[in-house]
């Protein structure tokens, strides 16, 4: 089903909001609860004197805002991800379908378009609007004009090409997340190495809580921001992937079930009334 602006628009703005939602409830319930309480017990620890060695909790790493920011950004990516998968999976059904019925052995004439379309056109517009019937149907009505076989060719590449292109901008959004997660982290790293350079005076007198603290802050925050780009450009790369074989798929069903069937008057050999 071809989808609208709207409707793109809409469920984009939805998938932000839920995962705005759920991210920072995980992070009021568990995250920094849990994290503020690792780092009052390493506090008390250090007021007491006790020499040892902090545990790198997770909890810990995942505290600050800019690694809340970035698993938000990335349950939106995958959101979007996952309706264009679902859409791709929906459409590559009907290549199982016998959309255009040819017997093995007939061919389709110019003068025929019309009964092989006919069907295609009954479909309901949600589905008529899928690629493989609007290649189809592209094929039909280009042979019909100019009795080409060559012709319908060309069109159904056009078709193609016009869909791929179409499901390589609608990603531009999850690039731009993609871009803006590792972009996040520096941001922390920044924030957290400014933070560290205006506390080196308590560094001087002894006192390196809090230079340590904001280095953390620095490095947690690249690290994670990496960590979840990876995943997120891993989930775009695979969803490229479908959309291209669906393309080439659909290409493929339309010279094996019906172009290879056309041939103009003359050439015909046989010919389904």
């Amino acid at each position: 089903m071809r989808r609208t602006l709207p409707f793109d628009f809409a469920f984009q703005t939805s998938a932000l909001v839920a995962a705005i939602i759920v991210v920072h409830l995980a992070y009021v319930t568990v995250v920094r609860p849990n994290a503020d309480a690792i780092l009052e017990a390493q506090a008390d620890r250090a007021a007491l004197g006790d020499s040892f060695v902090p545990d790198r909790s997770l909890y810990v790493v995942l505290r600050d805002y800019e690694q809340e920011s970035c698993f938000i950004l990335a349950l939106w990516a995958m959101a979007i991800m996952g309706m264009k998968a679902h859409h791709s999976v929906r459409e590559r059904r009907m290549l199982g379908q016998r959309l255009v019925e040819v017997a093995e052995g007939m061919s389709i004439l110019p003068e025929d378009t019309r009964e092989y379309a006919r069907p295609l056109q009954a479909l309901p517009e949600a589905i008529r609007g899928n690629l493989l019937p609007r290649a189809l149907l592209a094929a039909l009505q280009r042979f019909a004009s100019t009795r080409n076989v060559q012709d319908v060719s060309t069109a159904v590449r056009a078709v193609c090409e016009a869909e791929s292109d179409r499901l390589d901008s609608e990603l531009a959004m999850v690039r731009y997340i993609a871009w803006a997660i590792p972009s996040i982290g520096f941001i922390g790293t920044v924030r957290g190495i400014g933070d560290a350079l205006g506390q080196a005076y308590e560094a001087v007198e002894g006192n390196i809580a809090g230079v340590t603290t904001s280095l953390g802050v620095a490095f947690n925050s690249t690290f994670v921001a990496l960590v979840v780009s990876i995943f997120v450009m891993f989930l775009m790369h695979q969803l490229q992937l479908v959309q291209e074989r669906l393309v080439l798929d659909a290409q493929h069903y339309c010279d094996d079930a019906l172009i290879r069937h056309m041939q103009v008057r003359g050439q015909a050999t046989a010919h389904t009334p």
